[in-house]
């Protein structure tokens, strides 16, 4: 390993929305930024930003309640569940949260659209109805066609595996009678698997989207809107839907596919490539691990196949994810936090991890396993003090919340991002020392 260390004000450990976010946010306030981690977990979300869609019920008998307005929900979520994450933040932080990160995403090609305090109902792989708040632009125009019902033309194509136009028309017909659904050949491929990444970034040539809009102009008849999975180019899928709506002379909107996701995919793309053009050291698909901790700093290496890397930092924040995103791993007895080996809050027991009835509309216990904080998003200790003056956590590995029955879990990584930024800008100021390599004595 190299004995040069990387001196910087802030390093961020994880690189999925809470971590990503983290990073622009300290970025953007003046401090220099290491990340590392991997942005996998990105790829497997829908695309939607959800802020809070349900709220549990605290008894076995009750159901779940849907949220309408996310922000006034926020009191009824706390009501029922004191130590959720949004404690700590208020309903601006959340907004602001949101809004830098959308602003963001907008300047890389990738607008997003929400409505200004409710959620919105926007559809699953499967054509079920969710509640969320933010769709991708190339998304949205279904949540207005879905009040409208005229006549639309659903298409999948041969070889594309977990999307059926079928099965989407079938859940939604109910409620839009005029939808139907068929299947084509995907421009290029005559037979075999169609790849949704492949797929996305062949319909960024025109003479691409020229095949599939002859393909698909005979089959349109009274429709006045097309519905295709979430395929329309990675890069500047705005203007890949305009010049099919262009050619078609119909409305144009996507649906989301199972993950891992073209959405996933560019939201994973838009961070690996806008956070280093804003200074951000970003060392994506890397582990790291901790090599000291102490009230003047912390050190970690970075290390992967190929290299390692000794960063020292005055400040850090703990992103990591729960288990998809590697924070949180389980043994036979016990669910671990990983990097620092910090206290979990989880039931006493594997016994208590998860209820008699799989779909128990509590959800089960072990999903609420994380991190205790202060109020200042400083993890604890055994003792129930910071274990560290200037490490800061954010984002799911956070206790007390279920976000995927909660439907929270960008409001939660966005709004305990900021707050914790501005938690570590507090304790570190905002003047940055800037990022260094120095030699190791």
């Amino acid at each position: 390993m190299s004995r040069d260390i990387r001196e910087c004000d802030l390093v961020v450990i994880g690189a999925g929305l809470a971590g990503s976010a983290a990073a622009l946010f300290a970025a953007k306030r003046g401090l220099s930024v290491v990340q590392a981690g991997g942005t996998g977990a990105i790829a497997y979300t829908s695309g939607y930003f959800d802020i809070l869609g349900a709220v549990p019920p605290r008894g076995p008998d009750g159901g779940i309640h849907l949220v309408e307005n996310p922000f006034q929900g926020r009191d009824e979520l706390l009501a029922s569940y004191p130590g959720h994450p949004y404690r700590l933040t208020s309903p601006g932080l959340i907004k602001a949260s949101l809004a830098e990160w959308m602003d963001f995403l907008a300047n890389r090609g990738l607008p997003y659209v929400a409505e200004t305090e409710t959620n919105v109902v926007a559809p699953s792989p499967a054509g079920t109805l969710k509640h969320t708040y933010a769709l991708p632009d190339t998304m949205w125009p279904f949540v207005r066609l879905l009040k409208e019902r005229p006549a639309c033309l659903l298409v999948d194509f041969h070889g594309l595996n977990g999307f059926s136009a079928r099965q989407v028309a079938a859940n939604l017909l109910p409620l839009w009678p005029g939808l139907r659904a068929e299947r084509i050949h995907f421009p290029g491929n005559a037979g075999g698997e169609v790849f949704p990444e492949n797929a996305a970034r062949s319909l960024e040539l025109p003479n691409h989207r020229e095949t599939l809009a002859e393909a698909v102009r005979p089959l349109l008849g009274d429709a006045t809107c097309l519905g295709l999975p979430a395929l329309l180019g990675m890069n500047g899928c705005g203007a890949v839907r305009a010049d099919l709506e262009e050619r078609l002379g119909v409305t144009v909107f996507e649906i989301p596919t199972m993950p891992p996701s073209v959405p996933g995919i560019r939201l994973r793309e838009a961070v690996e490539n806008g956070l280093p053009e804003l200074g951000v050291e970003l060392y994506s698909q890397q582990m790291i691990r901790l090599e000291r901790m102490e009230s003047s700093g912390l050190e970690f290496v970075i290390h992967g196949q190929s290299m390692e890397r000794r960063v020292r930092c005055r400040g850090a924040i703990l992103a990591s994810g729960r288990f998809l995103g590697g924070g949180l791993a389980s043994t036979q007895t016990e669910v671990r936090e990983t990097i620092f080996d910090l206290p979990v809050a989880q039931p006493e027991d594997r016994s208590g991890w998860h209820r008699l009835d799989y779909f128990d509309p509590r959800g089960h216990p072990v999903h609420q396993s994380g991190i205790e904080v202060d109020e200042r998003f400083r993890p604890l200790g055994a003792g129930g003090k910071p274990v560290c003056p200037t490490l800061f956590a954010a984002g799911s590995i956070l206790a007390h919340q279920d976000w995927m029955r909660m439907k929270c879990g960008a409001g939660v990584a966005l709004a305990t991002a900021l707050g914790a930024v501005e938690s570590a800008v507090a304790e570190l100021g905002t003047v940055s020392a800037g990022s260094a390599t120095v030699t190791a004595g």
